[in-house]
């Protein structure tokens, strides 16, 4: 059963049950808009109290401000689509790289390792524990800092029988020193970068394994 708006019944439409909508009215002041002020107000003064010299130069000043604002933001808007024209390529040109980003888990696939760097504080023994979801520690290596700085390390993604460990989410924890209650230090891993998203705040790169990043979190590109 049609339902009647009986406030549209004038409306062709408002036999159909459908409303109308009044259309909207731009209220927007162009240029010409106030080009055709000025004029008018210019045409219609007081011949015996004419516009004085400092008001006709402060309307003309505000009227290149207006024109000057809408050309700034025509260049503005010009200069956004060549960015995002940039970042596309960019993109594109970062997809099956590897990158290095600083994380403390990975999701580790079925026969696959992970390899990365440890920050050292200085020389000496470093300590890394690969810690599962349900907080065992499936293996344990240690790793020699020749100096402070990257120190490159990987894990093959065997437990510490030799046996492949199961696919899933690992923690990766590094501290310094070798042993219990040493330092702890901050962890990077690299992942093949699988696809690039591009949103408003930049370029997220979508990491193997390791997760969406922001590219201001990569440490350096391979």
């Amino acid at each position: 059963m049609t339902m009647i708006n009986p406030q549209n019944n004038d409306s062709p439409w408002g036999s159909m049950g459908l409303a109308t909508q009044a259309p909207q009215r731009d209220t927007s002041m162009g240029q010409a808009d106030f080009l055709r002020l000025m004029t008018e107000q210019l045409k219609n003064q007081d011949p015996l109290k004419p516009l004085a010299n400092t008001e006709f130069l402060g309307q003309l000043a505000q009227f290149s401000t207006v024109q000057g604002i809408e050309e700034m933001q025509s260049a503005m808007g010009a200069m956004a689509s060549v960015m995002e024209s940039d970042q596309t390529l960019r993109a594109a040109a970062l997809v099956g790289r590897d990158a290095l980003v600083q994380v403390d888990t990975v999701e580790l696939a079925p026969g696959a390792g992970v390899k990365g760097e440890i920050g050292a504080r200085s020389a000496g023994p470093i300590q890394v524990d690969i810690v599962d979801a349900s907080g065992a520690t499936v293996r344990r290596m240690t790793v020699q800092a020749g100096a402070a700085g990257a120190t490159a390390w990987q894990w093959d993604g065997l437990a510490e029988d030799g046996s492949p460990a199961p696919a899933g989410r690992y923690s990766i924890r590094a501290t310094a020193g070798g042993g219990e209650g040493g330092e702890g230090l901050d962890v990077r891993l690299a992942a093949r970068v699988d696809s690039v998203s591009i949103e408003p705040s930049g370029l997220v790169l979508n990491l193997s394994g390791l997760g969406s990043h922001p590219l201001s979190a990569i440490r350096r590109l391979g």
